[in-house]
């Protein structure tokens, strides 16, 4: 058994992310849901959706939720997801972060939540030109 992934973002987002990290990596090893929240959607179905994706996704060693911009709606949709201590939530997601998390699919949930946090934190750098 893994930790589950959820990826939950604007709409576009995370199946890009999600396609794009499976074409660098070969695969995707850890059980895996996209929720792409449309501009127009309806918050408490979305919510739902999501609920039900945990539920699936839940094999007992806890869910990693990686949402896009903190505060907006797909990470508040995201936050009421948290239910309990096997469920958490990274927020900020980007393809380094992505690909730390699918590189370490025998991390424990804790451990892999601060692997995202390293991963999308190590892959932002300033690029000055000479």
């Amino acid at each position: 058994m893994s930790v589950g992934l959820l990826l939950v973002t604007h709409e576009g987002i995370a199946q890009s992310l999600l396609d794009t990290a499976q074409k660098m990596l070969g695969t995707c090893p850890l059980g895996t849901q996209i929720l792409e929240v449309p501009l127009d959607s309806d918050t408490q179905q979305m919510q739902q959706q999501g609920q039900q994706f945990i539920e699936s996704l839940q094999q007992g060693n806890g869910v990693l939720i990686l949402t896009d911009l903190y505060g907006g709606t797909p990470s508040n949709i995201a936050h009421r997801l948290l239910d309990n201590n096997n469920i958490k939530m990274v927020a900020g997601i980007n393809l380094p972060m992505l690909i730390r998390v699918l590189n370490y699919p025998q991390l424990n949930l804790h451990d892999m939540a601060l692997k995202a946090v390293s991963g999308g934190h190590d892959g932002v750098l300033l690029c000055d030109c000479k």
